[in-house]
């Protein structure tokens, strides 16, 4: 083995003996894990999507989009429930802001869907100020039918790109 060989081998053995090691962070000290067993607050482990603080979680257990039916930005009672839960976690999180993107199907002119997007993404903001999050918390942009999930021509793709989504970013707010 040559020198470099040598060199590559070992220093790959200590990165990963460096994963391995759970308490790395002094997390079962109270460190930055939090808690006894590395967990963050409220059980979950700090930053996944078992942490109730986390993006991660209000990504995928709260959900970070509405769907919306054609032509229209009326809120379903389904996006109703979606967004009660970001309203309370944005609320419970309150160092983190929003951008709320509306989103349109291949359906149509450039400058309608832009429109369209545009409606939706003010119909989420205007519900989520409604629950009690400050306005100025949160922004909104439309990309209309720019940046589609699915791409074809049938009902099961245009219903995926007909939403609006709520992306989080975190900023210290100061009063």
């Amino acid at each position: 083995m040559t020198l470099v060989s040598k060199t590559a081998v070992m220093l790959l053995v200590l990165a990963t003996a460096a994963c391995t090691n759970p308490d790395r962070f002094g997390g079962g000290a109270g460190g930055a894990g939090g808690g006894a067993d590395g967990a963050g607050l409220n059980g979950g482990v700090a930053g996944s999507a078992s942490d109730p603080s986390s993006p991660l979680f209000f990504n995928q257990t709260i959900g970070d989009r509405v769907l919306f039916a054609v032509d229209t930005s009326t809120i379903t009672p389904e996006g109703r429930t979606i967004l009660d839960g970001q309203a309370q976690w944005l609320l419970t999180n309150a160092d983190y802001r929003a951008v709320v993107e509306g989103h349109a199907d291949e359906q149509g002119t450039r400058e309608y869907n832009l429109a369209l997007g545009q409606r939706r993404a003010n119909a989420v903001r205007e519900y989520l100020v409604s629950r009690g999050v400050p306005a100025s918390r949160l922004q909104v942009t439309s990309y209309g039918k720019e940046r589609p999930i699915q791409v074809c021509s049938n009902e099961s793709c245009y219903a995926q790109n007909r939403r609006a989504v709520t992306v989080l970013s975190f900023s210290a707010i100061t009063s």
